[in-house]
């Protein structure tokens, strides 16, 4: 194992950071993995702590390379990869965060965006055919603002030019690269491109949006593409000297770990929450259905590949929720047991809004709510709701982009913890008419920022080598009734509206 090389992704996500140690035919060598603190300090505020974020990354490291048995000298890259939109302000002089990470679920920035969205005819569209996004608490323009508003001396320090700001991905890299002792602060074009605050055509921060949220220029990092070498490991460091060469946001890594390099090619990815991307090639295109316009990455110099996107602010983050807070499972993976206990979900419809709802409705009013309940119904139906809601918010998404393509979507490829419920794959199947296609390394995102910081260094000649090494797991066909599956997704669309104008002067 001392002649052979690797590469190292360090993924730090919403519940957990790992470091994954990938050999050149793209399989899994070591994984660290360590959960960290989720703070809720009020109803849809969600928070976390960037040093506890930083200390977790450092250990999975650690513990990846000694599952390993490898040092930094068998590393050729590092890439990251990133829960993207989370927000974090440092003081560039003492390293410390001004404020907890204000993360990419909190709805805290409502009031923001509804009054940047007021200055102008165009609503909450104010800035979507410059950014590819809606103004809303999703993006991490309202985030920055919300920190400098409300945290004391906040603002005068940035103005100063003592603060940065930075997603997961650049928080990491400026400490990974020394810190306050020249730490690199930059990100890669897919993470910029959900700040709202980057031009999507050319890629460059905007300074009259900036202006519009009283956000300094001096507080961004410099945007880079997605394969490029930003630094190096910190000389003190288990990576020092390895080349830092890759930065992607997750479900844009994960959709690069699928292969999906032609127009048209669609990932789903299955997280804390869900995330459906479809490449549409090299020029932007705006939604008519309330999904995104991203950028899918950018290799060297190239020129960008861009994506339409829906997002879902609560999936596997639901499960965890049945298992923290109800304690109905002793461990996230008991769900597909419980769901299977009972033949169907017994009426009963859970739509998770605990972040309000994202794609393609946009609505931070809403809220959670269990419909259909009788007293015919026990935690087996519960379950079932709760796993059949995951299939339904991404159903939801594929209509919008059947919509915005025009042609329907025959193949959905999918990643993630739960793509290992049978129930809930074949259930996502029936319900959006279209093959499920697993791959064997499901740990896609990872793969994707890796095979990207490969590419940046020669460790991989291309994206060729990532479509020759993908491979198909497991495939699902719809075998559900039409009339059922019509029923069934009327019903779910009727929960939907029940979840509307919940949060008013009364209910914050």
């Amino acid at each position: 194992m001392s002649e052979e090389k690797f590469v190292l992704a360090i993924d730090q996500g919403t519940t957990s950071s790992r470091a994954i140690i990938f050999n050149h035919s793209g399989e899994i060598v070591a994984v660290g993995q360590k959960e960290f603190t989720q703070i809720f300090p009020n109803p849809g505020w969600v928070e976390h702590d960037p040093v506890e974020i930083w200390e977790s990354v450092r250990a999975v490291v650690a513990s990846a390379l000694q599952k390993a048995e490898i040092n930094a000298s068998h590393l050729v890259a590092v890439g990251i990869t990133n829960q993207r939109e989370t927000t974090i302000v440092w003081d560039k002089n003492t390293g410390e965060p001004v404020y907890n990470a204000l993360v990419w679920q909190d709805v805290r920035t409502g009031d923001i965006a509804r009054e940047i969205a007021a200055g102008d005819p165009l609503g909450t569209e104010r800035y979507r055919q410059i950014t590819g996004e809606n103004i809303s608490t999703y993006p991490s323009a309202t985030k920055v603002k919300w920190i400098l508003d409300n945290v004391e001396g906040a603002r005068e320090r940035a103005e100063a030019g003592d603060l940065l700001f930075g997603t997961p991905d650049t928080w990491v890299l400026w400490n990974l690269t020394g810190g306050v002792n020249g730490g690199v602060h930059a990100t890669d074009v897919t993470n910029a491109s959900r700040t709202l605050l980057m031009d999507v055509r050319e890629l460059k921060w905007r300074e009259d949006i900036c202006k519009d949220f009283g956000i300094p220029m001096s507080m961004l990092p410099e945007i880079k593409p997605s394969a490029a070498i930003y630094g190096k490991g910190r000389s003190n460091g288990l990576l020092a000297g390895v080349p830092i060469s890759g930065i992607l946001g997750d479900q844009q890594a994960a959709t690069f770990g699928q292969a999906c390099f032609e127009p048209g090619a669609t990932k789903n990815t299955y997280g804390t929450g869900c995330f459906t991307l479809m490449n549409t090639g090299t020029e932007p295109v705006f939604s008519k259905n309330g999904l995104l316009t991203t950028v899918l990455y950018q290799l060297g110099d190239e020129a960008p590949v861009y994506a339409l996107e829906g997002s879902v602010a609560v999936a596997g983050s639901l499960v965890q929720w049945l298992r923290d807070n109800l304690g109905m499972i002793v461990k996230s993976s008991d769900i597909g047991a419980l769901a299977e206990s009972v033949k169907d979900n017994g009426g009963v419809y859970f739509v998770p809004a605990f972040s309000g709802l994202f794609a393609p409705y946009w609505r931070d009013d809403a809220r959670g709510a269990i419909v259909g309940l009788t007293r015919y119904v026990n935690k087996g139906h519960i379950a079932r709701a709760v796993e059949e809601s995951t299939a339904f918010q991404s159903a939801e998404l594929i209509e919008a982009m059947n919509a915005d393509a025009g042609v329907p979507l025959k193949e959905l490829k999918v990643d993630g913890g739960m793509t290992h419920d049978e129930l809930l794959m074949q259930f996502q199947a029936d319900i959006s008419g279209c093959d499920v296609v697993r791959p064997v390394v499901a740990e896609t995102t990872a793969l994707g920022v890796a095979y990207a910081a490969g590419i940046a260094v020669g460790f991989w000649s291309s994206t060729e080598d990532v479509v020759a090494n993908w491979q198909e797991g497991k495939r699902w066909s719809p075998s559900m009734d039409k009339a059922e599956r019509d029923r069934t997704y009327r019903l779910w669309k009727k929960a939907v509206t029940r979840t509307f104008d919940w949060v008013d002067e009364d209910v914050k």
